[in-house]
């Protein structure tokens, strides 16, 4: 009996959920909602295997349908059994089963508020008041699987006379008895995955959160989400104006590990940020105040050495044929054309000055990132973003530079795309308005990799 029971109460909360989806979807006017729901309505889930803990770093958020399944109940802290705590649309709900006798009443009436249904009082000795699962206040959301907003006191009264037997009610709590709601995952978050048993939702808890918070939350299997960044990145491959556009690989999650640096083999530093936002001139002062513990890589160059030059030290001095085989050869991080000559940086550049056991330090194009972190040299990647229009505009007065507003704008607007195209490679970031700020929190930064381990791709400890 207690078997059938707990199998009972699974099918009906999964049938919730997917009423809950369908609900979020079906009331979705956004493009992107239209186009999940298109994608719902399509078979593509398959089974995955299922191990106890994982720990993934969140890529891309999934955004409401992870508000709409945020929590799931732990094991040894679940509530009565006819009583369950989880989020829906970002807020913490309960789901509630009362059992109805014929056409006895609950003992509960309603009233309307804007378009919800609200419990407004409970009656003395009613089936509802000696469950104690309904209080007055709660906004009813669902019975059996129906929707009930926007429904009138009549419409939800001839409800629940058709209804008997097990009644399944989501209810947000009353203000008094509400648990505060866990905040939406985003891109960078670390989450430690606990079950896979559903290949389409997984649990887990963000790192750090797990002593406050006491459900376990869902978001979406890998399956499910590459499903629906893939759908996503099809509208944004038919606009080639969108910061996207080259963003091949489809972000879902991706495994991680502890890792803290060996004292002798320090990770390169790449500074990464649009012009005029000051990660040259943060590298230049690291490498002026401390060069016996930093350094640059040697960058490689076809033109022809200058008198002072030697071959090695400011430059790796090769012929066109040479430095096209290297690229060819996957050797350098990036390469360009300046002045019909070719420069470029290499792996091999990097590796000599971390075979030194002094910290590179790199200043970089976003589109380098994905070059430089396949590579085994594990990069700490540090965006140095711009500060408010006014601030930057003051900033670049100080260097004699006077540029338009709409040149500020567009150089703001820059670092929000790059941010949004690559911020998931980025293992911090700072905010250059004020310099000797920026300059000590990146120096912070750069010691705190001396002293904490930090989070890595798995793959890079293989």
């Amino acid at each position: 009996m207690e078997g059938d029971k707990d199998e009972d109460e699974r099918m009906v909360t999964e049938k919730l959920k997917e009423r809950r989806v369908q609900y979020i979807l079906q009331s979705s006017h956004q493009e992107e909602g239209v186009e999940l729901r298109n994608l719902l309505t399509t078979p593509h889930f398959q089974h995955t295997h299922s191990f106890s803990s994982m720990c993934l770093c969140v890529l891309c958020p999934s955004q409401a349908l992870m508000q709409a399944h945020d929590s799931v109940a732990e094991q040894e802290l679940e509530p009565d059994p006819e009583e369950r705590m989880i989020q829906y649309l970002g807020e913490t709900v309960k789901l509630v089963r009362l059992e109805k006798a014929g056409d006895m009443p609950l003992g509960a009436t309603v009233r309307n508020e804007m378009d919800s249904v609200v419990v407004s009082r409970v009656v003395k000795g009613g089936t509802a008041e000696r469950s104690g699962l309904l209080a007055e206040g709660d906004e009813i959301l669902e019975i059996n699987g129906v929707p009930v907003r926007g429904k009138n006191v009549n419409e939800v009264h001839d409800l629940l006379m058709d209804m008997h037997g097990t009644l399944t009610f989501l209810l947000i709590p009353s203000s008094q008895n509400k648990t505060p709601s866990h905040r939406q995952t985003v891109k960078g978050d670390i989450l430690h995955i606990i079950s896979q048993d559903d290949p389409s939702w997984w649990q887990a808890y963000r790192d750090g959160d797990e002593d406050n918070q006491p459900l376990a939350g869902l978001v979406p299997g890998k399956s499910f989400q590459q499903q629906r960044e893939a759908m996503k990145k099809t509208i944004v491959d038919r606009n080639p104006d969108s910061p996207d556009y080259y963003a091949d690989e489809i972000l879902t999650y991706e495994e991680m590990a502890l890792y803290h640096q060996p004292a002798n083999r320090k990770r390169p530093i790449a500074l990464i940020g649009p012009p005029n936002s000051g990660q040259n001139e943060l590298r230049q002062r690291l490498l002026s105040i401390e060069p016996d513990r930093f350094a640059g890589a040697v960058p490689h160059t076809t033109r022809n050495p200058r008198i002072h030059e030697k071959n090695g030290r400011e430059y790796h001095f090769v012929n066109q044929l040479a430095f096209e085989a290297d690229v060819a050869a996957g050797k350098f991080i990036e390469s360009g054309e300046y002045e019909r000559n070719l420069y470029g940086t290499s792996s091999d550049s990097v590796r000599q000055v971390i075979n030194s056991g002094r910290i590179c330090l790199l200043c970089l194009h976003t589109k380098s990132l994905r070059v430089l972190r396949s590579s085994n040299l594990k990069p700490y990647v540090i965006f140095i973003a711009p500060p408010s229009q006014e601030r930057l505009r003051i900033l670049l007065a100080k260097d004699g530079k006077n540029p338009k507003p709409e040149e500020l704008k567009e150089l703001i607007e820059k670092a929000r795309e790059m941010e949004q195209a690559y911020g998931h490679l980025f293992d911090a970031a700072i905010v250059n308005g004020e310099p000797d700020t920026a300059f000590h929190e990146l120096l912070r930064l750069i010691d705190k990799l001396d002293t904490e381990p930090q989070w890595v791709p798995s793959s890079w400890l293989c």
